[in-house]
């Protein structure tokens, strides 16, 4: 396994490196100090990398529309966000970039090991307080309607049945592959609910999908 860890201090990126030898003992480590040392390592291989961990405010940050680039180019890695911020703007503005996680710097250990493999496993990390603040209070309220009748929320905006079990197993973090497997669908089906779902929510994508299902288990 191959990772990329972006940040300016230095002790830090030791203690993640040692963090991160916990998910694989081969993995390999290639560190950047500044913005222009990561878009530079991205852009001559960002598809060689597994992992890509990168803090905001890095000397040389150009704002979100550094990390949109940088998840742009490396399109097949995850890239996700580790930072001292957990204002909840930043949250949302690295989600809408593209990042497929954001975990504080004062996560525990085991809280971060475990947003990491949510992460490989197809999933979307978001801290709690995320969840539970104003970035979910944004969500437009939808009605989500049931094959047996029933109801939530309060828009016009409808789901079936399966279309709701998916949205939970998005919720979930799960791979279309895993869908397919706990709903006993084929991973092309998966799709075409997952699509569905985007355009009755009026989300462009799974990050966002998470959000609103989130507000909506509230």
């Amino acid at each position: 396994m191959k990772i990329l860890i972006g940040d300016d201090h230095l002790l830090f990126r030791e203690g993640l490196r040692r963090l991160l030898e916990q998910l694989s003992a081969d993995a390999t480590f290639t560190d950047a100090s500044t913005f222009d040392e990561v878009l530079e390592l991205v852009q001559n291989g960002g598809d060689t990398f597994d992992l890509i961990l990168i803090d905001l405010q890095m000397p040389g940050w150009p704002g979100f529309s550094g990390l949109e680039q940088v998840c742009t180019e490396a399109s097949d890695t995850p890239v996700v966000v580790v930072s001292a911020s957990e204002n909840q703007a930043d949250v949302r503005s690295s989600l809408d970039a593209g990042a497929a996680g954001f975990i504080p710097k004062s996560s525990s250990v085991k809280i971060m090991l475990s947003a990491l493999n949510l992460v490989f496993s197809g999933g979307i990390y978001l801290p709690p307080s995320a969840i539970h603040a104003d970035v979910a209070a944004k969500a437009t309220p939808i009605k989500v309607e049931t094959e047996h009748g029933g109801d939530r929320g309060s828009n016009h905006h409808q789901l079936t049945q399966r279309q709701w079990e998916v949205l939970n197993c998005l919720r979930e973090g799960k791979s279309n592959k895993q869908i397919a497997y706990e709903l006993g669908l084929s991973e092309g089906t998966v799709k075409i609910h997952v699509t569905a779902i985007f355009k009755s929510l009026g989300v462009k994508n799974r990050t966002q999908a998470v959000i609103v299902a989130s507000e909506l288990q509230r």
